[in-house]
């Protein structure tokens, strides 16, 4: 969820610039079961504008409404919002509504833990009471232990008699989509709603730039043989679609030295007994687990037909796969959808 963390970062920064007040709502506790759970947050200007969203809709408007209060006295409060009657969700949700300023220094080291891909911890301060002012507030800790806080009234310290919600939000999903093709473009596009980072690797001899990718965070031109891969680890997911046999074995060889989450490769079934055949004899020394982690062809058999249909299925493998899910239709559940 960092993305949506993102999001608000960026627009609060553009408020800020307007001279508009912003103020911060965060889910901080459930009781029950609801759309989305603690830890989604919404963002709420002063002229009642808002990015981010905590659950299906209903829950925003009330939200909006309650943190008139805020912007007025400028002094956090938790609120409840009893789902079980509006949203079918059979949940209460605690939310934390704050006031919300950012400074130069924390979007400067915000920036800077993203680009090194690194993971943050925030702790909401809040109490399970409805329309309840106190010292309440959010501190957030990055990797190198410096801390922010986004209101001045808010005391950073531990009472007994407040609760900590502590959410550790990790770097975003890295899609790394080797081909440069009509169907890499529409892949690309639909993986950027996810919210994911996505780097385009192209042909050296015919390289594309990051116009010609919507959602795309880089695009390289380069080969197998000289290219360096870097930060591939358990949080990322490669797509093959060279269309090319050849260079699809090439990219799996480079790629043995590495152990991504997951690799697909793009074609029929035969080519993978093929693929794995020489890779033994390119790469004697090879590892199960990274054989485990190729996925030919790519995707689930959801019956796609289309560029776009087809991006859709190897996402919702990508998904599974990360989220370690045998997908299955969800009609068959009859408890929680989500298991903590």
């Amino acid at each position: 969820m960092i993305h949506e963390l993102k999001e608000i970062i960026n627009q609060t920064s553009i408020n800020q610039q307007k001279g508009l007040k912003n103020v911060l709502a965060t889910v901080v506790h459930l009781e029950g079961s609801s759309y989305r759970k603690p830890g989604v947050r919404m963002l709420i200007s002063e002229d009642l504008n808002s990015v981010g969203a905590v659950s299906g809709g209903c829950v925003e408007k009330e939200i909006i409404h309650r943190a008139k209060s805020v912007f007025a006295d400028n002094k956090p409060k938790i609120i409840t919002y009893d789902g079980r009657y509006k949203l079918g969700c059979e949940g209460i949700l605690y939310i934390l509504i704050e006031p919300f300023f950012i400074s130069d220094e924390f979007i400067n080291t915000f920036s800077k833990s993203n680009t090194n891909r690194k993971s943050l911890k925030i702790e909401s301060h809040f109490t399970k009471e409805d329309e309840a002012s106190g010292n309440f507030g959010t501190v957030v800790t990055f990797e190198n232990n410096e801390q922010f806080v986004f209101s001045e009234t808010f005391i950073h310290q531990q009472k007994d008699e407040v609760a900590i919600f502590t959410q550790i939000l990790a770097p975003s999903f890295k899609l790394i989509i080797i081909g440069g093709e009509h169907d890499a473009v529409k892949l690309c596009k639909i993986a950027s709603n996810l919210g994911w980072e996505i780097a385009v690797i192209t042909s050296a001899k015919d390289s594309k730039q990051l116009l010609d990718f919507p959602g795309a965070h880089a695009v390289i031109g380069d080969a197998p043989e000289t290219i360096q891969f870097s930060d591939i680890q358990q949080n990322t997911a490669i797509v093959l679609m060279n269309h090319s046999y050849v260079q699809d074995l090439k990219y799996l060889v480079k790629l043995s030295e590495y152990q991504p989450k997951y690799i697909g490769v793009l074609g029929a079934p035969s080519k993978r007994e093929r693929l794995f055949n020489e890779l033994f004899e390119f790469v004697p020394t090879i590892s199960e687990d990274f054989l485990e982690t190729i996925y030919s062809p790519a995707g689930l058999h959801i019956g796609a037909q289309t560029p776009e249909e087809i991006a859709l299925s190897i996402l919702a493998e990508i998904l599974a796969v990360i989220r370690n899910k045998e997908p299955f239709s969800l009609r068959k559940i009859n408890g929680k959808i989500h298991s903590h």
